[in-house]
């Protein structure tokens, strides 16, 4: 028996979500009918983060145990077959036995993109949250540095209780201008690069695309497109740094702005420290 650890990117739109669900087609579910088709194993596989209908992967982190032969990179080609063009498969290794896709995670990227134009893009329509009105990205930026560090979070968790404790730490939260969408280009480092470091400054005003970057050990339900949808009224105008400092201290979800809609929303990359180790080689 064997555990392996799979890097998976996909687009959200027509999926009810990561987790099989009663209601149509998960990329769980899609996952698990592929490796029934490939190895004749039932598998339940786990996931980095439970993503919801409409958000999207670029760095989804998927573990499971097989008892299947088949070499890595054979196994990743082979996968693929019996997978929709939209779940792509974009490494796969084997890994110690402990190592557990949810368990072993150490922090979590999400990225949230913001087209921010008069005029729609109607290829983007799945792919960003278009807002007409120009926001204001340094005030926006400065209001989300009260939520960098270890708080409890549950003004920004829809439908509170959901895990035991909505204390979570945020280790970075980064608003800012680009000129393009990153889901249409490669940065240096691979698709689901950060930005650089050089450019922590959001202040590009000739940008039509607002990037929206939390890392975080953990996220509650809703959590970032919460925060998205109360840093929107910082943009406006309505609402200032200090009063997402008195949101967040309330504690209380109906304090705090609309969620976000989900289709700007991805999970970019899972960091395990060194519980991501191998002991065996990609073959």
């Amino acid at each position: 028996m064997r555990t392996i650890r799979m890097t998976v990117a996909y687009d959200g739109t027509n999926y009810v979500g990561w987790q099989i669900q009663p209601n149509g087609e998960s990329v769980q579910s899609a996952i698990e009918r592929a490796i029934l088709k490939l190895t004749g194993e039932q598998i339940s596989v786990l996931s980095a983060g439970r993503t919801d209908s409409g958000v999207h992967a670029l760095g989804q982190v998927v573990s499971f145990r097989t008892n299947s032969p088949i070499p890595c990179n054979g196994f990743r080609k082979a996968l693929q077959k019996f997978l929709e063009p939209d779940v792509i498969i974009r490494d796969l290794q084997n890994t110690h036995a402990d190592f557990h896709a949810t368990y072993s995670a150490k922090k979590k990227r999400y990225r949230y993109i913001i087209h921010n134009s008069k005029t729609h893009n109607p290829f983007l329509r799945n792919y960003v949250w278009h807002r007409h009105s120009r926001l204001d990205t340094d005030a926006m930026h400065a209001a989300a540095q009260k939520l960098i560090g270890t708080f409890d979070f549950r003004s920004f968790e829809s439908h509170w209780p959901n895990k035991a404790t909505s204390v979570r730490t945020v280790m970075e939260l980064t608003v800012r201008r680009e000129h393009y969408c990153p889901i249409f280009f490669e940065q240096p480092g691979g698709l689901c690069a950060a930005p650089s470091s050089g450019s922590v400054s959001p202040s590009q005003p000739e940008g039509d695309f607002i990037w929206i970057e939390i890392v975080a050990d953990g996220f509650l339900y809703n959590m970032v497109r919460a925060i998205v949808g109360t840093l929107i009224h910082v943009g406006t105008g309505r609402w200032h740094a200090e009063d997402i400092r008195r949101i967040r201290d309330a504690m209380d979800r109906s304090q705090a702005g609309d969620t976000a809609p989900p289709q700007g929303l991805y999970l970019v990359e899972v960091d395990y420290g060194d519980d991501a180790s191998d002991d065996a080689p990609l073959d």
